[in-house]
């Protein structure tokens, strides 16, 4: 039994998340860590809101108020919604809160004290309009690598280089549209370079994913330099060092530093020892969830943070970053609102198992992958309802009605091996964090469960042969019972339904459960069978029919946002 601490990362609070946002994090970790939890591994999960830095302190100006409020507001709202989404972590959290803060700069002071960080001056963009200096999002201007227009002071979105303000042609400050003028100004730099030293060694030692090493090794021999921890911004964990008043991390130094920070919390919450058992522990195995524009942060930035510390904290056994989710051809966008915000998918379509499972189905693992309307309708009503519900409802009413509810028999040993080689492959993806390829061994089980109960014809077997009729309803019963075991990181509140019409008893989503529970006999008597999930409407494949439906309920979400965003 190993140790996993499984972190996803933190969504910036400045909007609602939308799909691509909820499976390249957030729902990838929490079906992992359930996963895990069902295998009676010791496992910590953690994520919270990324609430500092620019982004927010631009938004909060440009609507009148104070940042500290936009992102209470807006924590609530995507916490709550996580929560209908069945979203498990064991601490999601916050960055503007005393434990993370106080951790933060703890860290930063021994990575100080240690001789990494070390001070320059710089010559900043300064609005003389708002009299301030503008780091990050503050300034906007064209890429000097791609030319597209709109790159931010940090980073273009379009071809994903990371900026320095300096950087942009024709920069303008992002509140007042005038151009900057440069004032020189003392930042706190980290020696990534002297942190980094020998990461190109681990990462090709490492079982990291191809993207990973790929990309990360790219960044190594292009060559590290140092980067600036401290902006001029006042949102923010004030930076720790002498002589850096008025000034705070940057908020990617520090945001990263929140998987350990939240397991912390923890033990300040309830009186706990988890960071010591999990974070002290070089054997413990990372896993971070994230998107593929993210990977540098995750395979150099955080590694070389935490050596820096002199702590022996352990390094990501695995960083799963996902490609892009495409919505119907196109990417995901806010400003031209094309994609579902995860407010407006409840509101479409109000069962999250549905949306659990169709994205699982839909991750991109390999490559960039298209949502589109089609194949959701697809999932659900062919993958979900016909080779899984229907299979279950078949069987149950059947018992229910022909043998009132109680069945006893043998099970087919060829069916037990079959499951048993499904059970095993499942498992392997489940561990490489393969979840897409583990949901296709959950829906062999069905589908051999549905032609299992074809070519066998229990209906008929009853008339001539009950104690053969018996034999094939119980192991169809054995197959729904791993079926619901497999099912449940996926779609938890469906699993736990299906367990119930089986007749077992206790949460199918404790822990320890599939380990324990895996290859037993079902039980002879079965509960209420009641049909397992309901078919969307045939209008659902057309992406027009849809997008309709979107615009109607669109103005509805949009009212009960505490932010609104698309006004």
């Amino acid at each position: 039994m190993a140790k996993w601490i499984v972190g996803s990362a933190w969504p910036y609070v400045n909007a609602v998340p939308h799909l691509g946002n909820l499976i390249g994090s957030i729902l990838s970790a929490d079906v992992f860590a359930r996963f895990l939890r069902l295998m009676d591994e010791d496992v910590v999960a953690v994520s919270g809101s990324d609430e500092h830095g620019t982004p927010i302190e631009v938004e909060a100006r440009k609507r009148g108020m104070e940042p500290k409020e936009l992102t209470d507001k807006m924590h609530n709202y995507v916490k709550s919604l996580f929560e209908r989404f069945e979203i498990a972590f064991d601490n999601y959290t916050r960055t503007h809160n005393d434990v993370h803060i106080k951790f933060v700069q703890e860290t930063f002071m021994k990575i100080y004290e240690n001789g990494y960080v070390f001070t320059k001056d710089l010559l900043m963009p300064y609005c003389l309009k708002d009299e301030m200096f503008l780091p990050d999002r503050f300034v906007t201007g064209t890429c000097p690598y791609c030319g597209a227009k709109g790159a931010r002071g940090d980073q273009c979105d379009f071809c994903g280089k990371l900026l320095d303000p300096v950087d942009l042609i024709d920069p303008k400050c992002s509140l007042c549209g005038s151009r900057p003028t440069w004032r020189k100004t003392k930042h706190f730099f980290f020696d990534l370079p002297k942190a980094a030293k020998g990461l190109d060694q681990w990462i090709k030692e490492s079982d990291l994913p191809e993207n990973v090493k790929n990309t990360t090794l790219h960044w190594l021999k292009e060559g590290l330099t140092p980067r600036a921890i401290t902006r001029d911004n006042k949102w923010g964990i004030p930076a720790p060092f002498p002589g850096a008043e008025g000034k705070t991390i940057y908020v990617w130094f520090e945001a990263v530093l929140g998987y350990l920070s939240a397991v912390k919390e923890l033990d300040v919450k309830n009186g706990t020892n988890l960071f010591e058992y999990f974070w002290k522990d070089q054997s413990s195995r990372p896993v971070y969830f994230i998107g593929k524009d993210n990977i540098p942060f995750h395979s150099i930035i955080l590694p070389a943070l935490l050596r820096a510390t002199g702590e022996e904290y352990p390094l990501p056994y695995n960083i799963s970053a996902t490609e892009y989710l495409m919505y119907e051809g196109k990417k995901f966008s806010k400003s031209r609102r094309i994609g579902v915000w995860i407010d407006e998918a409840l509101k479409l379509v109000p069962e999250p198992d549905y949306w659990r499972f169709a994205l699982i189905r839909m991750r991109p693992e390999d490559r960039d992958t298209n949502f589109t309307w089609s194949e959701f309708y697809r999932i659900v009503n062919s993958e979900l309802n016909d080779d899984i519900g229907n299979f279950a409802h078949r069987v149950l009413t059947l018992i229910k009605r022909k043998l009132n509810g109680n069945v006893n028999g043998k099970i087919d040993e060829e069916i037990a091996r079959k499951i048993e080689e499904l059970h095993d492959k499942y498992v392997k993806a489940m561990y490489q964090v393969r979840m897409k390829e583990a949901t296709n061994y959950l829906l062999e089980m069905a589908r051999l469960g549905n032609k299992y109960l074809n070519e066998k014809e229990p209906w008929k077997l009853l008339k001539c042969c009950p104690e053969k009729a018996s034999d094939v309803l119980y192991t169809s019963l054995y197959i729904l019972r791993e079926i619901a075991l497999h099912l449940a990181p996926f779609a938890p509140a469906s699993a736990q339904r299906l367990w119930e019409m089986l007749g077992e008893e206790g949460d199918v989503n404790s822990k320890g459960t599939l380990a324990k529970e895996h290859s037993r006999p079902p039980k002879n008597e079965i509960g209420e069978p009641k049909p397992l999930f309901k078919k969307l409407p045939e209008e659902f494949s057309d992406p027009n029919y849809v997008e309709g439906l979107l615009q109607e309920i669109r103005e509805e979400v949009e009212k009960e946002r505490p932010i609104p965003f698309f006004t």
